[in-house]
């Protein structure tokens, strides 16, 4: 093989300069227009035949010289961006108010750029076919994967999928360091949007209204139970409600109180036992205490599962390309991604790149207004998805 770090750290540059213009330039999910002209910019300059697909997506393709084979290994990054007020000072900040690449997928889909710029040169080194998948619309239900798998678009360029790989920015994990875990690794996830009406009143007279705030309150400490006793403990569950809103005033009983929260889990089974539960209490509880509720479930990813196998050939391959050092094992994740639903179709594995240099800047956490991270990732990122995708097809 020709001295792959060379190469990597001469495309470093353009890497980095990509990164920035996306982050300067973000879209909201299922709006990612002018990031996904960019992206076919940058696939014609390099000379690379893609299709268009979910209306902004891009899949890419490279084809291998060195002889026949139909196996196909397809590498996915996403690009869309969170609604977000960036509050980071630097030079390449958003410039779309109100929208940032907080999660960094403006990182993923410079990396996936950088990967292609590199195998341009390889295909006489790898067999089968690298798809190259920018896709759309990670962030918001129901999440742009589950379109890619509906379009038949992977099915298109023939042959057997081996594997789909995907990677995400992580400031848990240290600069330098690519994580793996093997079978369960992140949660499924459901929102509950809910809207319980009373009666409105005077604080100083509670007989004569209905206080849709007392009876939310008792709703969120009774809906607690569903995660605390009927949960079996060795099922990693979360039940999380992030919004209460009821406006009234300290001598106003409001009419209405508004609920919103997500529940996660890494079970299938109990996910649908969990949300049939927690949806049945939401709408009797309520009435029971003398008012009326409207519940809303809206079914989010399920749960991500690496595949086993498939994780243990590229820990191999990494550790015997990049050294056995470069490898962190990661503990479960109840965070979700739409990544989940290739694994449930094809062998797949999910990791994480390390973004952290122990400095202020790359401390922050993912969706956070001021996160950020160390660039040099680039050179990790993109060498275990190079190493990967032709080890895993010269095998075959």
């Amino acid at each position: 093989m020709k001295d792959l770090n060379a190469e990597i750290d001469a495309i470093f540059p353009k890497v980095v300069a990509i990164r920035r213009h996306i982050h300067q330039h973000p879209e909201l999910s299922f709006q990612e227009y002018e990031t996904s002209a960019y992206i076919q910019e940058q696939l014609t300059a390099l000379d690379i035949p893609f299709k268009l697909v979910a209306n902004t997506g891009v899949v890419a393709l490279l084809e291998g010289e060195k002889s026949p084979s139909d196996t196909i290994v397809v590498l996915r990054a996403d690009i869309d961006a969170l609604p977000i007020h960036e509050q980071n000072d630097v030079f390449y900040k958003s410039k779309n108010e109100g929208v940032m690449h907080a999660c960094g997928h403006d990182f993923h889909t410079a990396n996936l750029l950088g990967v292609a710029s590199v195998l341009k040169g390889y295909k006489a080194e790898f067999s089968g076919k690298i798809v190259l998948l920018f896709q759309p619309a990670e962030e918001k239900i129901p999440g742009g994967a589950i379109q890619i798998l509906e379009s038949g678009i992977l099915e298109s360029f023939g042959g057997k999928i081996k594997a789909i790989l995907g990677m995400h920015v992580s400031p848990r994990v240290p600069l330098g360091k690519i994580g793996l875990r093997p079978g369960r690794f992140m949660a499924s996830s459901d929102e509950f949007y809910m809207t319980i009406k009373g009666r409105g009143g005077h604080a100083a007279e509670p007989h004569r209204a209905i206080d849709p705030i007392m009876i939310a309150a008792q709703l969120l400490t009774t809906l607690q139970q569903v995660v605390s006793r009927k949960a079996n403990p060795d099922i990693p569950s979360v039940l999380t409600f992030g919004r209460f809103i009821g406006e009234g005033a300290a001598n106003v009983i409001p009419e209405e109180v508004k609920l919103a929260g997500t529940f996660r889990t890494m079970d299938e089974a109990w996910r649908k036992e969990a949300l049939e539960t927690v949806a049945e209490i939401s709408r009797t509880l309520p009435v029971a205490l003398g008012a009326t509720v409207d519940v809303e479930v809206r079914h989010g990813y399920p749960a991500l599962n690496n595949n086993p196998v498939l994780t243990q050939q590229v820990k191999n391959i990494i550790q015997a390309n990049m050294g056995n050092d470069v490898v962190q094992d990661l503990e479960i994740w109840m965070a979700a991604e739409d990544f989940a639903y290739y694994s449930y179709r094809y062998p797949s594995l999910f990791m994480l790149v390390g973004t952290n240099n122990n400095d202020n800047a790359t401390q922050h956490g993912l969706h956070n207004p001021q996160f950020n991270l160390d660039e040099k990732a680039f050179k990790i990122g993109i060498s275990v998805f190079i190493n990967a995708a032709l080890s895993l097809l010269n095998e075959s």
